[in-house]
């Protein structure tokens, strides 16, 4: 698949294991690939797999999404550097230690919207014009099916961070998708990365044997971004086959209050 030839893509949070799967399945579907990720060695990682895959003039640039002006920082950088951008892919994200609304606390909520909320709100708003500009393009972002079925097994924060996300996304069709503006968002169910070891209870790997993997993930974003302009994908919902017994994980969760 050769969709997206010519095209530019810069992809938040490619030292993850999604982020990661995202940027070779770009690349392989012929995009011209940017990465940025918070830990430079991740992003070496990242960039060794995408020129495995055929990908070359790999830009990179680190961006700590919990420092105040990163966000900022690294538009500067795309703009100066690279020059405009075909397809953003907002897959960054956080959560919190205390998934209950016990234990939900107001720094940390804070927190959690400046990295899954603003962000995204600066990326989106500042790299828009160009695609405009360009004639259009296409915003992938990674919410979560926390938005709807919140609780603690999620975490009360995140999922009230990942609705409003998704609620972002809604609005900037509103208002671009008539100037060729996509704003795609997908909300995955359980996932196996690496991030379930901040859980208040790990899953063990009988749990984790049911669970989605990062690349369907990616195929996703890739799908989304890769399909003719005529055509938006406004939401997909992606969820494990199998919906494993959960009631352990929560009670961890709530336990903790």
């Amino acid at each position: 698949m050769n969709g997206l030839k010519g095209q530019t893509a810069l992809v938040t949070g490619a030292g993850g294991a999604i982020g990661a799967e995202t940027a070779v399945g770009l690349t392989k579907a012929g995009a011209r690939v940017v990465l940025t990720s918070r830990s430079a060695e991740r992003l070496a990682r990242t960039n060794e797999a995408v020129v495995e895959a055929g990908g070359a003039d790999v830009r990179g640039h680190v961006a700590d999404f919990r420092e105040p002006g990163e966000a900022h920082g690294l538009v500067r950088w795309v703009l100066d550097t690279v020059g405009h951008i075909d397809v953003l892919v907002n897959n960054a994200g956080a959560n919190s230690s205390g998934r209950s609304v016990a234990r939900t606390y107001e720094d940390a909520l804070q927190q959690l919207v400046g990295i899954n909320v603003s962000v995204p709100l600066i990326l989106c708003r500042e790299l828009i014009p160009g695609m405009v500009a360009h004639g259009g393009g296409t915003i992938v972002t990674v919410s979560s099916f926390a938005v709807r079925s919140p609780g603690p097994l999620g975490g009360t924060a995140y999922g009230a961070s990942k609705a409003a996300l998704s609620s972002l996304m809604a609005a900037i069709n509103v208002e671009y998708r008539s100037r060729g503006i996509r704003a795609c968002t997908i909300l995955p169910g359980e996932v196996d990365t690496p991030l379930l070891a901040e859980r208040p209870r790990q899953p063990t790997a009988e749990d984790r044997a049911t669970m989605i993997g990062a690349s369907d993930i990616a195929d996703a974003i890739v799908f989304c971004a890769a399909m003719p302009s005529r055509t938006l994908i406004e939401e997909i919902v992606v969820r494990p086959t199998f919906l494993r017994d959960t009631s352990e994980d929560v009670r961890v969760a709530l336990d903790e209050a």
